[in-house]
């Protein structure tokens, strides 16, 4: 008796139409744009501006998840320096397999035409604090590539769609205007190189090392290494920086003084970029 029940069961089960027994499928959630910022003020500037917000505490770090906009968009602090920022972008990359990233945040000023308030958008990123020391000084050179096997360029190519978008939105954007020692200035979008390393630059000296040796436009202590990780993970990824100084001996005063200002302007661009990205676009 109770083995013809369990042939009834049985039969009755495979008899079922396909549809009761295959889950429910549903449409992937598309790859979020990511943004990073380098100091918690400019990535709380960009959390205010999300909607259906969503935190996600990874390893103490928080990922903050929502809209801008259609664009689905995720949001983390790095905290200073090249480690932190790479250790950040990993995580990000684990965890969220993001389609694009985008870093933000305040950088030196070196090309004597850039005042606090303008914003750097990086053509390409390398790091002045990397490669062999000579006497004489640096000979700038990439580590291997440790997925590849092959030397990293000396310089970090930005997406080249990024790139563009950015371009656009600085045209479309009015930003605040810079009220400098000489009177206010309306600030400018402009693209260039910018270089990383584990120091703060007060040093008109080194600054011009870094123009004549590197092409350097800008200074900072994270882009290189956000743009390392995603070179090495085949993710695009494009470096802003708003300047908040000149990376010369006033910097520190400076850099108080511009901080709040600059970190607004790079952060309204990225978030005109991330609504031109998706403008008409069908992204849910």
């Amino acid at each position: 008796m109770k083995r013809c029940l369990f042939v009834m069961v049985w039969l009755a089960l495979a008899l079922l139409p396909a549809s009761c027994t295959t889950p429910a499928q549903h449409s992937p959630r598309p790859a979020p744009l990511a943004v990073l910022g380098a100091f918690q003020q400019e990535v709380t500037l960009l959390r205010e501006m999300l909607t259906e917000v969503q935190v996600r505490p990874i390893e103490g770090i928080e990922f903050i998840s929502g809209r801008i906009g259609t664009a689905v968009v995720v949001v983390a602090w790095t905290g200073v320096g090249k480690v932190n920022a790479a250790m950040t972008t990993t995580l990000l990359l684990e965890h969220f397999r993001p389609r694009q990233v985008i870093f933000t945040g305040i950088a030196g000023g070196i090309d004597p035409n850039l005042e606090p308030g303008d914003i750097i958008v990086a053509k390409q990123t390398a790091y002045h604090d990397a490669g062999t020391l000579w006497t004489e000084g640096i000979e700038y050179g990439g580590v291997r590539n440790r997925f590849t096997g092959e030397y990293n360029p000396v310089f970090f190519p930005a997406d080249p769609e990024l790139l563009a978008v950015a371009e656009q939105a600085g045209r479309a954007l009015t930003f605040e205007a810079t009220a400098l020692r000489a009177g206010h200035r309306p600030p400018r979008v402009v693209v260039g190189t910018v270089v990383t390393g584990d120091v703060f630059v007060v040093s008109k000296e080194r600054s011009a090392e870094f123009a004549a040796k590197l092409g350097a436009h800008a200074v900072e202590m994270e882009g290189a290494a956000v743009a390392q990780v995603c070179y090495q993970r085949d993710v695009g990824c494009l470096v802003i920086r708003s300047i908040s100084d000149k990376a010369d001996e006033e910097a520190i005063m400076d850099k108080q003084l511009f901080y709040a200002m600059a970190a607004r302007n790079s952060a309204g661009l990225v978030v005109e970029m991330v609504r031109t990205l998706t403008r008409g676009s069908d992204v849910e």
